[in-house]
C-alpha cells in the first residue's frame, strides 16, 4: 500500500516539485517496488495546472525518470497540438515507450492532422497507434490514402458502403476512397447508390441533414453518367414529380440511379408511400414492351424502404413487411447494417431460411461474430441442418457469455460453477502480491485509485495495464491485480480485467456478491430472485455506489430521481437518498418486483423495461402468438438496451449458478408473448 504522508509532507513534495528542487533519483521506486513512488502528489498536483505549458515544463524536468514523468510532457505538447511536428511526436513516443499516454497522444494527433488533411504527419506517426477507435483508425486510412498503400483500404468495409456513419473522419474517409487507385468502378457503383440513399437524411435531431450532393455529382461523373446539381435538387425538392417524369422517359441507365435517390427521399418521408410508388411502377413496368426499371434499381429500392422500415421500429412497431422487402432485394451487395437490419426482421418473424440469407451475406469478419455464429446456427437448426447447427454450438459452447450460455442450452449442456473458476476467492501467491506493485503500469493504476484521481485517469492506465499483461500472457499478473482491486472494492476494474483476459475464471472476482444480506434479503422480501438483481446491479454500476449517468440515474441499481419518486410513493413513503446503498438495493428490488408483474413475470421484457422504460419494452412485444425471449432480445431496436438485456441475462445466470441455484438461460428467459 502506498504511504499516508501526513498534509505537511504532502506539501513539501508538492512544494519542492513546483520549485525544481527535487531530484529525480528520489521519485525513482526502491528495490522495483512502486509503493512509496512519491510522484503521484506531484502529478496531481500538475493535473489542476495542466493548462500552463510553462508550469508543464518545470513539472517534466523535475519528474524525470518517475513513475508519472509522462503526464506533464502530454499535458504541454497537447495544450497546442498542431503546431507540433511528427518527429516530436515520435521524440515523444520514443522516450515514453510502451506508454498509455505516447499512444494517446500519436492518435489524438494523427485525428488532428487528418482533420486539417496533413496526410504525411499523419503517416509519421501512424505506426505508434495500435489500439485505435473508429475514429482513429478512420485518420490512419486517410494519412494512406493518397499514396497506394493497403493500409487505406482496412477501413473500406466499415465505411464504403455504411449509412450511419457517426465519426466525421470516417466520413470524410469514404469521401476520398473514391479517388484511391485500389477502388474500382464496381467499388465506385457500390458507393454512389450508397450517398443517394443517405443524401437529406437526417442522423440525428441535433445535426443538420447529410448534404452529399457534391459527392453524388463527382462519382456520377466517374462513371460517365449525366447527373448534375440542379436535377438533384428538383428530386429533393418533390420526388413525386420525378416518377411522373420518369414514366414518360425512355429506359437510361442513368435513370435507374434517379430512381433509386428519388425513393430514399420518399422513403425518409414514409416507407408506405414509397412502398406503394414501387409496387406502382413495377406493376406498370409488366404492362411495357421494354420495363423501364432494372433489377439492380428494384433490389436497392426495396433495400432503401426496408431499412427506413426497421429504423422505424421503434415508433411503428414490427411488421413482417420488412423480412419481404429486404428479400426482395437480395442480390446487391449488403453493408453489415443492412444486413443486421434484415436478420433482426427475420428473427423475429422465424424467418429461419432469412436469416441463414441475412448472416450469410454479411461479410466474413462480421459473420463470425459469436451473435452471428449463433443466429446461423439456429436458421441451420431449422432448415434441416442440424449437423451445421451443432457444429457452431458446440464452438460457442466453450464460452460463458450470452451466446455460449444459450449454445450450451442448444447442446444440453448444463453450466457449473467448476466452468466459472469455482464460487471461492482465488488464492494468491505472495510472490504474485508483490509483483503487482513492481509493474510499473498497474503500479500507477493502484497509486492514482489511492490518491482518488480522475477515473478517466484510473480507467486508461488500468485497461493500458491488463492490455500488457496480455500481451506477454501474463494471467497471474492480472489475477493478482485483479484480487487487490476486488479486495479494495474497485470492482470495476477487477471485473474489467477478468472480461479482457478470457484465459482467466475466477467467478467470485469476476461477480462479486457485495452488499449481499441486503440484495438477498430484500430480492427475496419482494420475491424476485436475487441473482437477477445482482445482474442487474453488475451491469448498472459494477458495484460503484457513487456511479452517476449522463442523465442523472444514481448509486447501485442507477435509479433516476424520478422513479426514485415513483418507487417511493409505491412503497408509501418519501423518497430515500439514492446513494445509500442499502436504500439504492431496496428500491431497485421493489422496482424490478414491479416490472416483472407488470410484464406477466417475463424477465427480458421487465429487463428491457428496467433500462428503456416499461412503455418501449410493450411496444416490442410481438402482436400474434409468442417467440423465444431470444428473439425478442435480439430485434430490440434500441442497441444499448439490446446488449444491456443480453449483459444482465448473461449476469444473473452465471449469479444463480455461484449462488447455488443455478437456472439454464433459455429456461429463465422463456418466451415471450403479448400478454402484456
Amino acid at each position: 500500500m502506498a504511504m499516508n504522508f501526513p498534509t505537511s509532507k504532502r506539501s513539501f513534495f508538492i512544494q519542492v516539485a513546483l520549485f525544481g528542487t527535487l531530484v529525480s533519483s528520489s521519485l525513482v521506486a526502491c528495490a522495483n517496488d512502486y509503493s512509496y513512488d512519491n510522484s503521484v502528489y506531484q502529478f496531481m498536483e500538475a493535473e489542476r495546472q495542466k493548462s500552463s505549458p510553462n508550469a508543464m515544463y518545470q513539472y517534466e524536468q523535475n519528474m524525470q525518470g518517475s513513475l508519472f514523468a509522462v503526464y506533464p510532457a502530454y499535458w504541454r505538447l497537447n495544450y497546442n497540438l498542431d503546431s507540433q511536428s511528427p518527429d516530436t511526436i515520435n521524440n515523444f513516443v520514443q522516450k515514453y515507450p510502451e506508454n498509455v499516454m505516447s499512444e494517446k497522444l500519436a492518435a489524438d494527433y494523427a485525428e488532428t492532422k487528418a482533420k486539417s488533411g496533413d496526410y504525411s504527419a499523419v503517416r509519421a506517426v501512424a505506426h505508434s497507434i495500435e489500439n485505435a477507435d473508429a475514429s482513429e483508425a478512420c485518420a490512419i486510412g486517410l494519412g494512406y490514402n493518397g499514396s497506394g498503400d493497403m493500409r487505406a483500404l482496412h477501413q473500406k468495409s466499415d465505411v464504403w458502403l455504411n449509412t450511419q456513419i457517426k465519426q466525421p473522419l470516417c466520413e470524410k474517409l469514404a469521401s476520398e476512397l473514391v479517388n484511391n487507385p485500389r477502388i474500382t468502378q464496381t467499388d465506385k457503383h457500390e458507393q454512389l447508390i450508397r450517398m443517394m440513399r443517405i443524401d437529406n437524411r437526417q442522423l440525428s435531431s441535433k445535426k443538420a441533414p447529410l448534404n452529399k450532393m457534391n459527392d453524388i455529382v463527382n462519382l456520377a461523373r466517374s462513371l460517365n453518367l449525366a447527373i448534375d446539381y440542379g436535377t438533384l435538387s428538383s428530386i429533393r425538392n418533390s420526388p413525386n414529380t420525378f416518377f411522373t417524369q420518369f414514366a414518360n422517359q425512355p429506359y437510361s441507365q442513368t435513370n435507374q440511379y434517379l430512381y433509386v435517390y428519388a425513393i430514399s427521399l420518399l422513403a425518409n418521408r414514409s416507407y408506405w408511400d414509397a412502398s406503394s410508388q414501387l409496387n406502382y411502377d413495377i406493376n406498370q413496368d409488366k404492362t411495357r414492351p421494354r420495363p423501364l426499371l432494372s433489377d439492380m434499381a428494384k433490389r436497392y429500392a426495396w433495400r432503401s424502404i426496408a431499412v427506413k422500415r426497421m429504423n422505424m421500429n421503434t415508433d411503428d412497431g414490427f411488421n413482417i413487411e420488412a423480412v419481404n422487402w429486404f428479400r426482395n432485394s437480395l442480390g446487391e451487395p449488403f453493408n453489415q447494417e443492412e444486413a443486421e437490419d434484415y436478420a433482426q426482421a427475420a428473427i423475429y418473424f422465424s424467418q429461419w431460411q432469412d436469416v441463414v440469407n441475412a448472416v450469410l451475406a454479411m461479410n466474413v469478419e462480421n459473420q463470425s461474430q459469436k451473435a452471428w455464429q449463433y443466429w446461423l446456427a439456429r436458421g441451420y437448426e431449422q432448415t434441416g441442418k442440424q449437423h451445421d447447427a451443432k457444429n457452431i454450438y458446440r464452438q460457442l459452447a466453450t464460452g460463458i457469455d450470452y451466446y455460449g450460455l444459450l449454445a450450451k442450452d442448444r447442446l444440453g449442456i448444463a453450466l457449473t460453477a467448476q466452468d466459472l473458476g469455482g464460487s471461492h476467492l482465488p488464492n494468491i501467491s505472495q510472490k504474485d502480491q508483490q509483483r503487482v506493485m513492481q509493474d510499473p503500469y498497474f503500479a500507477r493504476a493502484f497509486l492514482l485509485i489511492q490518491n482518488n484521481a480522475n477515473p478517466e485517469h484510473i480507467q486508461r492506465e488500468w485497461n493500458w495495464a491488463v492490455r500488457m499483461a496480455n500481451k506477454k500472457n501474463d494471467t497471474a499478473l492480472i489475477l493478482a491485480a485483479a484480487k487487490r482491486a476486488h479486495d479494495l472494492g474497485i470492482y470495476n476494474r477487477s471485473i474489467y480485467a477478468m472480461e479482457n483476459t478470457p484465459a482467466l475464471r475466477a467467478g467470485a472476482i469476476s461477480h462479486p456478491m457485495p452488499y449481499q444480506s441486503s440484495v438477498v434479503g430484500y430480492s427475496r422480501g419482494v420475491g424476485i430472485d436475487p441473482a437477477w438483481a445482482y445482474g442487474i446491479m453488475r451491469q448498472e454500476s459494477r458495484f460503484q455506489t457513487n456511479a452517476r449517468s449522463g442523465v442523472g440515474a444514481g448509486g447501485l441499481m442507477q435509479i433516476m430521481p424520478g422513479t426514485a419518486k415513483q418507487i417511493a410513493r409505491g412503497m408509501g413513503e418519501s423518497a430515500g437518498n439514492m446513494s445509500n446503498p442499502d436504500t439504492n438495493i431496496r428500491y431497485g428490488t421493489w422496482f424490478l418486483k414491479d416490472l416483472s408483474d407488470k410484464s406477466s413475470s417475463q424477465i427480458a421484457v421487465a429487463t428491457a423495461g428496467y433500462n428503456a422504460g416499461p412503455g418501449a419494452a410493450k411496444k416490442w412485444l410481438p402482436k400474434h402468438g409468442s417467440i423465444a425471449a431470444d428473439q425478442y432480445v435480439e430485434a430490440i431496436p434500441y442497441s444499448e438496451t439490446r446488449d444491456y438485456v443480453k449483459h444482465v441475462m448473461e449476469n444473473t445466470t452465471i449469479y444463480s449458478v455461484l449462488m447455488g441455484h443455478g437456472m439454464p438461460i433459455s429456461q429463465r428467459m422463456g418466451n415471450v408473448s403479448p400478454s402484456w
